[in-house]
C-alpha cells in the first residue's frame, strides 16, 4: 500500500471575506481536513468556510500563536499546514506537498518561499522575497510563539517545498499605513513590556538605515515605484514603532495589546 501523510490545513480568521475562499480553493487538493478558527467575524466569514467543506470553530481572540496553536491542537491529524487567509497555495507548491504525502517525512518542519502582490503587483526584491516562512509542520515538535509576527519555535533544522505561498498584502497604501500603524503600536507595548526602554538612538539611526538597507542592499528599486514604497514604510515603521516606545517609557505604563 502506498504511503500517504495526512494534513490538517489551520487557518485563523476575523472578517475574512474577501480573501478566505481563494485561500480554501487552494488547499482542497492537498488538505485532508480544514480548520478554520474565528474570533468573531460578522461578515460572510463561517458561510465561506462551511462552504469549502472546513470544520468552523470560534475561539476568542487572544494572540495570533494562541489562534493558531489552538487550530492545530483541534485538528484530526498530526501534520499541520498553516496558512493565513490572505494566503494561497501556488499550484507549483500544491503539486509539491502533494509529493510530499507520498513519501516518508526527512523533517518535522518544512518551510516555503512566500511572494508578495503589494498594490497590483508581484514583489521580487525588497527584501520581501524569497521571505522563507515555516508552516507545514508536525504538531508535538513545534508551536507557534511572539505577540506579533509569530513564528513556529522547535528543534533542529527545517527542510524545504518546492513553490511558492502567495500572500495578497494590501489593496490600497492607505490599508498599508493602517497596518503600519497598528503594527508598530503591538511592537512598542512589546517592546517596553520586554523591559526595553532605549528608544532615541534608534528613531535617529535606525529609521534612516532601514530605508537604505531595503531600498539599495535589498534591490528594492529593482520593483521600481513599489519597492520605493515598501523602503519608505519600513523606515516610518521604525520610527513610529520607537517612538511609541518612547511614549510609553515617558508615561511609565504599559497597556495590554490589541489585534492589528
Amino acid at each position: 500500500m502506498p504511503f500517504t501523510q495526512r494534513i490538517s490545513a489551520c487557518v485563523i480568521t476575523l472578517n475574512e471575506e474577501r480573501n478566505l475562499s481563494r485561500a480554501l480553493t487552494s488547499l482542497q487538493p492537498v488538505a485532508d481536513e480544514i480548520v478554520v478558527v474565528d474570533s468573531g467575524s460578522t461578515d460572510r466569514t463561517e458561510a465561506i468556510a462551511r462552504e469549502h467543506g472546513a470544520r468552523f470553530l470560534v475561539r476568542e481572540w487572544t494572540s495570533y500563536s494562541d489562534q493558531k496553536n489552538f487550530a492545530a491542537a483541534s485538528a484530526s491529524n498530526d501534520w499541520i499546514l498553516s496558512l493565513d487567509a490572505d494566503e494561497e497555495l501556488s499550484s507549483a507548491l500544491q503539486s509539491s506537498l502533494l509529493e510530499w504525502k507520498s513519501r516518508p517525512p526527512q523533517a518535522e518542519v518544512y518551510e516555503v518561499a512566500r511572494r508578495a502582490w503589494y498594490l497590483g503587483k508581484w514583489i521580487w526584491h525588497s527584501g520581501w522575497y524569497p521571505d522563507f516562512q515555516r508552516r507545514l509542520y508536525r504538531r508535538d515538535a513545534a508551536k507557534f510563539s511572539g505577540t506579533i509576527h509569530e513564528a513556529l519555535r522547535f528543534a533542529g533544522r527545517p527542510a524545504r517545498l518546492h513553490g511558492d505561498l502567495l500572500h495578497y498584502t494590501v489593496q490600497s497604501f492607505a490599508e498599508h499605513e493602517a497596518k503600519v500603524e497598528k503594527y508598530t503600536t503591538l511592537a512598542a507595548r512589546q517592546m517596553y513590556a520586554a523591559g526595553k526602554r532605549s528608544w532615541r538612538a534608534a528613531v535617529w539611526l535606525a529609521t534612516p538605515w532601514s530605508w537604505l538597507q531595503n531600498f539599495f542592499l535589498r534591490g528594492g528599486f529593482l520593483d521600481g515605484y513599489r519597492g520605493a514604497l515598501i523602503a519608505q514604510m519600513a523606515a516610518r515603521s521604525v520610527r513610529l514603532k520607537y517612538t511609541k516606545l518612547g511614549k510609553l517609557v515617558a508615561a511609565g505604563a504599559s497597556e495590554p495589546g490589541e489585534r492589528s
